[in-house]
């Protein structure tokens, strides 16, 4: 078994009540990259980017945003 890195952003924008595209026009980021964040298709990630939806979020720890998950055989 493997493990996964996996962006919990339709978590944070469930909790914090926005869209997508509100979260793209509070942190500058395109909205086809958070949408490819949102759904794991985003094999790269820029630090630039969870440093800005930190901010947004106002998420002092990293675990709010990221997090590590085992993955099945």
């Amino acid at each position: 078994m493997g493990e996964k890195v996996v962006i919990k952003i339709p978590e944070l924008l469930k909790k914090h009540g926005i869209s997508l595209r509100e979260l793209s026009r509070l942190t500058d980021i395109r909205h086809a990259a958070l949408s490819e964040l949102s759904s794991q298709k985003r094999q790269n990630i820029n630090f630039n980017h969870i440093e800005k939806i930190a901010e947004a979020f106002d998420i002092h720890d990293i675990r709010e945003i990221i997090d590590l998950v085992e993955t099945k055989p």
